[in-house]
């Protein structure tokens, strides 16, 4: 499965964004789907992760209340809805795709090329 991310930019302290990752083939309900990100000189960590029908998800507790996964299996895609962003949500935001449902991202197997959101302050 091919993935590609899109959404980010540059946002006020506040704002609010969407992302979405829209996936190619004909299996993307087949993939447990998440979010994850990286800020400059910071481990890639999870931020949210989706089941296949996209009836339970799991968000870090640093977006809990502000930030949403879903995902739409006959769109092919995967959103991610943030509100109330923080500076310290500045990061690279990776959409993943992968066989098991962790939060760990070594073991998502496919990932997107990657959006940039800058939170100012």
């Amino acid at each position: 499965v091919q993935l590609q991310a899109s959404g980010g930019g540059l946002v006020q302290a506040g704002d609010s964004l969407r992302l979405s990752c829209a996936a190619s083939g004909r299996t993307f309900s087949s993939y447990y789907m998440g979010w994850f990100r990286q800020a400059p000189g910071k481990e890639r960590e999870a931020v949210a992760t989706i089941s296949l029908s996209g009836t339970s998800t799991r968000h870090a507790d640093s977006v809990k209340g502000r930030f949403t996964i879903s995902r739409d299996n006959a769109k092919n895609s995967v959103y991610l809805q943030m509100h109330s962003l923080k500076p310290e949500d500045t990061a690279v935001y990776y959409c993943a795709a992968g066989w098991r449902w962790t939060i760990n991202w070594k073991d998502y197997n496919y990932w997107g090329q990657g959006t940039l959101v800058t939170v100012s302050s």
